[in-house]
């Protein structure tokens, strides 16, 4: 495989302030083609029909216009395929019926307020961050702790992982109401994203380099991990991390390598902590679709439902290509990345076997979740090397090795056909 090339990251996109108020003024259009109360049969076809008959089935529609806000900050970031090609799909199945306008840099509505600006149809299809809100979405979160200790690669890891965490969101009734009950439908309930390394302003994996750090954290099992290590947690959103190392606030963030190399961590932070052995606990995103996109007509519920394998090979691009980008980054930036000490990484490992027994006895995300996630990892583990999927070589050198061309569209077919079709709108 080639060495893939290290890219520069552009800076958010600007003018946000006056993109976000012309966009919300138009966000309501998603519903136009909608029946009273709700979208209508019209124009609902087949899943794996033919673009012929796609378009045949569409051909009376009124042309709708969708406003998706992605995770990105701009198109041009490392981030954006997870934006773009979920659009260009939805355009391209609707044979152009259906405008996809993209807001990067959550230019409507912070992670905060995006599901209420989902329900209220001021977004109509976006990517959030439930863990920014456990107390309303517990079950969510308990999945994103039960996926802790799962494969930590940076390839082959995160393709498992996230398709887990979709199929067992979907076999969880708990989590699935948690966004229906706010008017909202999920596509991908649960979606894994990136898998989190310790990033620190100086070098050191060992246990006792992190007594008395302060690290930045995204989840309150995450805090309690840190806690229990000897480090100082400090919670915060992503985009006050930056800041926060410059200023020496905090020493170290545990963190995606995707976003962390969007907002220039590795400049401040640039050595890397990895695992090979266990995984810390994720903070789950997810795709949902709000009140606009359920008051559509059938057929073009049916075209944004049906892009979500362009959607996981957007995703994939997004992580794992944003994981080769961020290793690269922190090398130039004279980091060091270094594998944490297998003593370590077996306490981290029986924190989260803890952890998982806790959320075992709580009974929030239904019975058994333990015993979902490992039946799932395993189910799509062996899905993934049968289709000659494979790590190359170590996360160290995972800039060197990894292949930027790959494509991920053969996982999201699997995960489609078998996870995400029986929620097909019908």
């Amino acid at each position: 495989m080639r060495t893939s090339r290290l890219h520069r990251l552009a800076p958010a996109v600007a003018g946000a302030s006056a993109l976000a108020f012309a966009l919300t003024a138009c966000a309501g259009s998603a519903g136009s083609g909608g029946g009273e109360g709700g979208g209508d049969a019209a124009g609902a076809y087949e899943a794996g029909a033919s673009q012929e008959d796609v378009d045949a089935a569409l051909a009376d529609l009124e042309p709708v216009e969708i406003i998706y806000q992605p995770s990105a900050a701009s198109q041009e970031s490392v981030q954006s395929p997870s934006g773009t090609v979920l659009a260009e799909a939805i355009e391209e199945r609707s044979g152009g019926k259906i405008t996809v306008d993209t807001v990067w840099g959550q230019a409507i509505a912070g992670y905060s307020e995006i599901h209420d600006a989902l329900g209220d149809g001021r977004i109509d299809l976006a990517y959030t961050l439930p863990v920014y809100d456990p107390a309303q979405f517990p079950a969510v979160n308990a999945l994103g702790d039960a996926l802790g200790g799962l494969d930590p690669s940076p390839f082959v890891g995160e393709m498992i992982t996230n398709a887990v965490a979709t199929d067992v969101a979907w076999q969880t009734p708990e989590i699935v109401a948690e966004y229906e009950d706010l008017g909202i439908s999920p596509i991908a309930p649960t979606v894994a994203s990136g898998g989190y390394y310790t990033m620190c302003n100086t070098p050191g994996v060992e246990e006792s380099d992190f007594e008395g750090r302060q690290v930045r954290i995204a989840s309150k099992t995450q805090g309690e991990l840190m806690s229990s290590i000897g480090a100082s947690p400090v919670s915060m959103e992503y985009t006050e991390t930056f800041e926060a190392l410059q200023r020496n606030t905090v020493d170290c963030t545990l963190g995606q390598l995707v976003p962390s190399a969007e907002s220039g961590i590795f400049e401040v932070a640039p050595h890397i902590g990895y695992m090979t052995e266990t995984s810390i606990s994720r903070s789950p995103g997810a795709l949902i679709a709000g009140s606009g996109v359920n008051d559509l007509p059938l057929g073009y519920q049916q075209v944004i439902f049906d892009a979500y394998t362009d959607y996981f090979h957007g995703q994939m691009m997004t992580t794992i290509n944003g994981n080769s980008v961020a290793i690269g980054m922190a090398k130039e930036a004279d980091g060091e990345v270094e594998e944490i000490p297998a003593e370590f990484q077996q306490q981290i490992a029986q924190f989260s076997e803890d952890k998982r027994a806790e959320l075992a006895e709580s009974g929030v995300a239904g019975d058994e979740l333990q015993a979902r996630v490992e039946e799932s990892a395993e189910k799509w583990a062996t899905r993934i090397e049968e289709m000659g999927y494979s790590d190359e070589g170590t996360t160290e050198d995972f800039d060197e090795w990894f292949d930027e061309d790959t494509d991920f569209r053969p996982v999201g077919q699997a995960i489609f056909e078998e996870v995400i079709l029986p929620q097909r709108p019908a």
